[in-house]
């Protein structure tokens, strides 16, 4: 999966080499830097047309609930398709088919809802992890709800062919009739894709699974723009067996919705008293970013160069728990107090699964915070996937009672 780092605006880069590879480094190193730690909340994330979309919920016991959904248009496979004479036309299923892109927490049976938007999408528009569009309250699953338990570690058989992993939903095929006959009275509908997502303006799809308990649940990722994220007619005429397909592609609006309900977690009481990040604090996609202040750097002087500014970030984490910290952080700052957007500084963390930390060399950063190019107002540090994902991280602060404390260990020169 591929995105950018998420952060709200993106003024400048801070990721220029200080040094080159073949510099002579006599320099000195200190450890003994205090390191503040807290969380941002962040209400207005930027969702729309990400490199995918998030579905499903969870119950998490430190973050709390988690439940996402995902609007989307349709377009045409193909203007003026000919189905014959409807009467000769046997619809046998119509199929909503998501392949994976990955996941995030457990296995286990979600009940899924489809409904059909009334409020037109627009590529135009932006659209937040709050935003909502209005939709028709009758569900397009015969039943209601749909209760599958998601596989996205295992080929999807289809007939006698197996393919990607695939969420698979099955759809009223009254609506597939609807479009069949659309098709087939004269009318303008499917002559362009204007046309017909001015007629069928899109889908909702969405979870219902009621309460969930501490640990339960999942979230599952799904790139629209891939060949098989498509809605499918499958019909007969004339005993010959066919489809048509409605595409979810590039051109395409689409967004995910997320809501986390905090009320009495962990993550609230440090939103609510940033002291108790000192203890630990926390990051989580859609939801808040991890803050850590250096106010030791503004000891250093101009006349001193940055080698390294080596930080260590761990965590805690268990193998074999469902709630990884992902592969990598981002780190982005503010070029000062009151700047509105944050600066992406170029690094990301990488996680040692053998240390339980994230950890990058962030001399770029300490070296302008020094240079006074930026203000030392801290380092914003988020999961990687943050637009895109459901990752969330358990970091120690410095007054842990585990073993092992974040720190940042610099060495530098005088000149």
């Amino acid at each position: 999966m591929l995105t950018l780092l998420a952060c709200k605006k993106k003024d400048q880069l801070l990721g220029k080499e200080l040094l080159g590879p073949d510099a002579l480094l006599n320099g000195i190193s200190t450890d003994t830097f205090y390191l503040a730690t807290s969380v941002v909340l962040e209400d207005s994330i930027i969702t729309d047309n990400a490199a995918n979309v998030v579905l499903g919920s969870y119950n998490d016991p430190k973050f709390g609930t988690f439940n996402a959904s995902f609007y989307t248009q349709l377009r045409l496979a193909g203007v003026n398709p000919n189905f014959g004479d409807p009467s000769s036309i046997v619809v046998d299923s119509f199929v909503l088919g998501l392949e994976y892109a990955g996941y995030y927490g457990a296995l286990s049976a979600q009940q899924f809802e489809v409904f059909e938007l009334t409020d037109a999408l627009s590529n135009d528009s932006t659209y937040y992890q709050f935003s909502t569009k209005a939709h028709n309250n009758t569900n397009l699953i015969p039943l209601g709800k749909e209760t599958i338990t998601p596989d996205p570690l295992n080929y999807t058989i289809i007939g006698d062919d197996s393919i990607q992993a695939q969420l698979r939903i099955p759809l009223d095929t009254n609506l597939a009739k609807l479009f069949i006959a659309e098709a087939t009275n004269g009318s303008s509908t499917f002559t362009s894709n204007t046309s017909f997502q001015s007629y069928f303006k899109g889908l909702l799809v969405q979870t219902n699974n009621g309460p969930q308990s501490a640990g339960q649940g999942g979230v599952f990722y799904f790139n629209l723009n891939d060949p098989g994220a498509k809605l499918t007619i499958y019909y007969r005429q004339g005993g010959v067996a066919k489809t048509y397909d409605f595409l979810m592609s590039s051109t395409c609006a689409d967004f995910s919705h997320v809501a986390i309900n905090r009320n009495g977690s962990a993550v609230e009481q440090v939103i609510n008293n940033p002291s108790q990040g000192l203890k630990e604090f926390y990051a989580q996609a859609f939801g808040v970013r991890a803050k850590v202040v250096i106010p030791g750097l503004n000891q250093f002087t101009e006349n001193q160069l940055i080698h390294r500014a080596e930080i260590h970030l761990p965590i805690q984490f268990q193998l074999g728990s469902k709630y990884k910290p992902g592969s990598s952080v981002s780190f982005a700052t503010k070029k000062t107090a009151a700047a509105e957007g944050y600066i992406n500084t170029g690094v990301l963390g990488v996680y040692s699964e053998s240390k339980k930390e994230f950890s990058a060399d962030l001399k770029s950063y300490v070296q302008a915070v020094i240079n006074e190019d930026i203000e030392n107002t801290g380092l914003i540090v988020s999961p990687r996937f943050f637009v895109n994902s459901a990752e969330r991280i358990i970091f120690n602060g410095p007054n842990t009672i585990n073993k092992m404390r974040p720190k940042i260990i610099i060495t530098y020169t005088d000149f």
